[in-house]
């Protein structure tokens, strides 16, 4: 039981403490509100992608393809969507709150906090599967979160502004990243070595750079007590990934795949999910407060769960 426990902290103690060192160093002025902003366009538009691309082109993936694993966890969300947004969502008073606690519910960071978690755990080996439940989930919570925020909405919104969202979600660099590096794997085209170097390079800042930077966006005073709040939080920090990975594990998924499960549904809510609630009339102050909320509790929630599924023999 000590090693399991011992197991479980190696695994977010780290990224709890990078995430404490970001906000240290926001509240002492080391990191400015512009710092992190910029870092954290540079994570998601350049060093991420080149992460994810380096490590896909040298993964062969004509073979352990994890088809089981993508095609439950899009059904599970799916059918956590339906539960949040047509059962749960109608006892939030606040119609401009509704699509916001569905999302924040749902929308997990995985670029950033799940995929931190996942190679704390299991090293570089764990890439590929991560990579492709990256890409598959990441538009799945994009088109989802669409759907809720404008179905909650206390206004209309015109349809080219909503299809200048979904132009947004097929130009997302990390989907971009993934889907060019499975196709330059899977055509065997030799890639130049000063490339994949130059990207090491660049894959090498990514998870410290993007910790940090999230800790310093994280915002103590946008805490306020408001049930939609609360529920929001509970369901991303507890109870959504709960539900997703109990299923996972009766349908029989184990070890890496299962680790993977959970660690992508248990990360915080993302923190895109703050500008599309901006962008789609959902109340913003509210999406930034779930974002928070969740970035600090996750390390516990996560210690916890990893500790109980290792316990259990099921990672």
């Amino acid at each position: 039981m000590v090693a399991d426990f011992y197991f479980a902290l190696t695994i977010t103690a780290p990224i709890f403490t990078i995430l404490g060192l970001g906000i240290v160093f926001k509240r002492i002025g080391l990191i400015t509100e512009a710092f992190a902003k910029v870092g954290a366009e540079l994570v998601f538009k350049v060093t991420l992608p080149c992460l994810l691309f380096v490590k896909l082109v040298e993964t062969d993936f004509r073979h352990n393809l994890p088809f089981t694993l993508i095609i439950y966890a899009v059904l599970a969300t799916i059918g956590v969507f339906i539960v949040l947004d047509l059962l749960l969502a109608r006892w939030i008073t606040t119609p401009a709150d509704r699509g916001v606690f569905v999302q924040g519910a749902f929308r997990g960071n995985m670029g950033i906090i799940g995929l931190a978690f996942c190679l704390s755990a299991f090293g570089d080996s764990v890439v590929a599967v991560a990579s492709i439940y990256l890409a598959v989930l990441t538009t799945l919570f994009n088109v989802l979160s669409v759907m809720t925020l404008t179905r909650h909405q206390n206004h209309v919104v015109d349809a080219s502004h909503k299809w200048r969202v979904f132009l947004e979600i097929a130009k997302n660099p990390l989907i971009i990243a993934i889907v060019i590096g499975v196709l330059v794997s899977l055509s065997t085209i030799p890639v130049p070595a000063l490339l994949l170097t130059t990207g090491e390079y660049f894959a090498r800042m990514t998870l410290p750079l993007a910790l940090l930077c999230a800790g310093a966006s994280i915002r103590l005073l946008e805490f306020k007590g408001d049930r939609a709040l609360y529920w929001g939080a509970a369901g991303k920090l507890l109870f959504v990934p709960l539900a997703i990975t109990v299923g996972g594990a009766v349908i029989g998924l184990r070890g890496q795949e299962l680790g993977v499960l959970y660690l992508m549904s248990a990360s915080p809510t993302a923190a895109a999910s703050y500008p599309m609630a901006l962008a789609l009339g959902g109340n913003h102050h509210l999406a930034a407060a779930i974002i928070a909320m969740t970035s600090l509790g996750s390390v516990f929630f996560i210690t916890v769960g990893v500790f109980v599924l290792r316990s259990l023999g099921l990672i």
